[in-house]
């Protein structure tokens, strides 16, 4: 299944790298999530900060929606894992502007394919935490706007 935007090109390097290496490159886009942080002055449609259970720390999602593209920022708590860093990066990178409805129909399997099956199986769900959030926030806004 071809993935939106730049998202397939990361899984492609992804599934590609040793466990190790892997585990290496997660780190270094974890270090990336703050370029995804908004700006004081940004405008957004919506926005969505909060605490979740399924999160140690507070997770803010951002939405702006041009057109039919949806652009995220996202604001991360200092207690935030390096896992869902980095997925935070993952996601912001390779989904940036694309449409709307290729991001709601989504499916999680790219996930375990940039995370490896080591990580799921002891990270259990929480790795889906981002993706999920983005798509709530979507989905909100399109209900909202009534969009269809």
């Amino acid at each position: 299944m071809p993935y939106p935007g730049k998202l397939g090109a990361i899984i492609a390097i992804f599934e590609s790298l040793s466990e190790e290496e892997r585990r290496e490159n997660l780190v270094s886009f974890a270090l990336g999530a703050e370029k995804w942080r908004p700006a004081k002055d940004e405008q957004f449609h919506l926005q969505d900060v909060r605490k979740d259970e399924q999160c140690i720390d507070t997770v803010g999602v951002f939405l702006r929606i041009e057109g039919r593209r949806a652009r995220f920022k996202i604001s991360l708590g200092p207690n935030v894992q390096t896992l869902t860093r980095a997925m935070t990066t993952i996601l912001c990178r390779g989904l940036d502007n694309c449409d709307v409805e290729e991001i709601l129909g989504l499916p999680e399997d790219f996930i375990i394919k940039i995370v490896g099956s080591p990580l799921v199986l002891t990270r259990s769900q929480s790795i889906y935490y981002m993706l999920s959030r983005m798509k709530d926030a979507l989905q909100s806004y399109r209900d909202e706007q009534q969009i269809t």
